[in-house]
């Protein structure tokens, strides 16, 4: 009788260290698996990308928050209609973008990259941004809403009032 209680405290035992060592694995591989902050940002700018280049409006403004304002008072409403004219007028978009610096504080981050766009209007194709010298440097700031991160504003892109974004 004690032989029989004692195989079944070691069984016990050896169920617990089974059970301990397969939740510490599936922590580990959910923290591996499970997307950063930073991924998920890095991902955010390159679905963007691949919607301006294939003039998806509604796929690019997905990525800006309706609170969008920049230094030049553009908002989300007004952005989504500068991007509707030009995604009209333009084709051919071709987004290249490098350096891109993520720096993450809690509900907020700042992304920063240089950018050159290439289109075509009409039978003219030429860089919109940047130029063949140099990329335009462009800083992001983003905000976590509903646990998405969303642009809500960006500096050293100047959007004139009115004006259209020219092919040089």
């Amino acid at each position: 009788m004690i032989r029989c209680v004692m195989r079944g405290a070691i069984f016990m035992g050896k169920r617990k260290v089974v059970a301990s060592v397969l939740l510490l694995m599936s922590l580990i591989v959910a923290y591996l698996v499970w997307p950063t902050d930073e991924h998920r940002i890095r991902k955010l700018f390159k679905e963007g990308v691949e919607a301006a280049e294939s003039g998806d409006l509604e796929g690019v403004m997905a990525k800006v928050s309706f609170n969008y304002r920049d230094d030049y008072g553009v908002t989300y409403l007004y952005l989504k209609e500068i991007l509707k004219r030009e995604f009209q007028r333009l084709s051919d978009i071709s987004v290249e973008y490098d350096g891109l610096k993520i720096l993450v504080r809690e509900d907020e981050a700042t992304a920063e990259l240089d950018m050159r766009v290439i289109a075509t209007a009409g039978n003219e194709t030429g860089y919109i941004i940047g130029d063949a010298r140099a990329p335009l440097h462009i800083r992001f700031t983003l905000e976590k809403e509903r646990g998405k991160w969303q642009i809500i504003k960006t500096e050293g892109l100047e959007i004139v009032h009115g004006a259209r974004a020219s092919v040089r």
